[in-house]
């Protein structure tokens, strides 16, 4: 979200995290001065994705979440109604908005009740986040540079998008009717300042 932040100084950032401990180095890192690598526009708030502020509803242009783990990734693959409401309700309802995933699952993962990941296995996580007023994009494999893209340190650390580990992307947008959307999330439909933000867990 720092890429992010430092590139579109004109863009408020907002970082979500339910571990405080995983956005502490990107916080000190944002609180520097521009000129060293600061980042004023960027935000971080301490919460899980199904427990986000109401202050939060319909302000962002553009959601990411990027290799979720543990009750974030169950409730993305399980189409968890509270969970997609929450994330959906994060986004403006315009025509240009968007929501970005990016998953990695392996077999050695060891994760209960998690399976690998396939293009069955999308197909049932769009038609979950199409229940909410969104449609699919694109869902394909993941390329080398859309993970390089993400500047995601736990990308690095999983090795996603290498050939030891598959990743895959999956891009929503909203349908064209905003009572739709309204109807679904339940959340507010009024003006709000332009945020990108990043999802994660």
């Amino acid at each position: 979200m720092l890429a992010r932040a430092r590139t579109e100084p004109g863009t408020l950032v907002l970082g979500v995290d339910a571990n405080a401990d995983g956005m502490a180095d990107a916080a000190s890192r944002a609180a520097r001065k521009p000129a060293k690598g600061g980042a004023p526009n960027a935000r971080f708030v301490v919460c899980a994705a199904e427990a986000l502020p109401g202050e939060l509803a319909a302000c962002a242009e553009l959601v990411t979440i990027q290799f979720p783990w543990g009750s974030l990734l169950h409730g993305i693959l399980a189409g968890d109604p509270t969970l997609l409401a929450a994330i959906v309700g994060l986004l403006k309802p315009i025509p240009s908005v968007e929501l970005r995933l990016l998953l990695s699952i392996e077999p050695r993962d060891g994760a209960a009740g998690l399976q690998v990941l396939d293009q069955p296995a999308l197909q049932g996580v769009a038609r979950a986040f199409e229940g909410f007023g969104l449609r699919a994009g694109e869902l394909r494999a993941a390329t080398p540079a859309d993970v390089v893209a993400s500047h995601s340190t736990w990308a690095k650390r999983l090795r996603a998008g290498s050939s030891e580990r598959r990743a895959w992307l999956l891009r929503f947008g909203v349908e064209p009717s905003p009572r739709r959307y309204a109807r679904h999330t339940g959340r507010a439909t009024g003006p709000s300042p332009r945020a990108a933000t990043t999802t994660k867990e």
